[in-house]
């Protein structure tokens, strides 16, 4: 079994089912190229309720960490940067303002990781800001004085 995804158009699903499915035997997941839409993934039930699983028990454990170890938070702010690059460029009070551990609590309490996704993207969006000196300029300005 591979850890590629294997790739086919959509319509290689509706007109050769079988032969397609059976990519799943090779593959842990499909990935179907739209014409008119988002591509899709596509895998086995019991694929995707592991995969789930294995999402919930790692922040089940990081949640409990940051929870219950002295220091945990600050070992926690000091990892960032490895884990996400872009940190480094965010004001320290930003860093300390990233609320990761709890979102991808809530977020697994309910089943629905796109909130975490959310988060990830629009704080990597503030670093890519802030990296920049004439666009944090640009964007914390007074604009008041633009519109007289």
């Amino acid at each position: 079994m591979s850890n590629q995804s294997a790739a086919v158009n959509f319509s290689e699903l509706v007109n050769k089912n079988k032969q397609t499915l059976a990519r799943l035997d090779e593959s842990p997941q499909l990935l179907l190229h739209r014409r008119d839409g988002e591509d899709l993934v596509l895998t086995t039930a019991v694929r995707a309720e592991q995969d789930r699983s294995v999402v919930s028990a790692a922040t089940r454990m990081l949640a409990a960490m940051a929870r219950r170890e002295p220091g945990s938070m600050e070992l926690l702010l000091d990892i960032l940067p490895d884990a996400f690059p872009w940190v480094r460029f965010l004001p320290e009070p930003d860093v300390h303002a990233f609320e990761l551990v709890d979102t991808m609590r809530a977020a697994d309490s309910i089943g629905n990781s796109a909130s975490v996704a959310q988060l990830l993207t629009a704080w990597q969006h503030s670093a890519e800001v802030h990296s920049d000196p004439e666009l944090l300029a640009a964007l914390t300005r007074d604009h008041e004085a633009d519109t007289t």
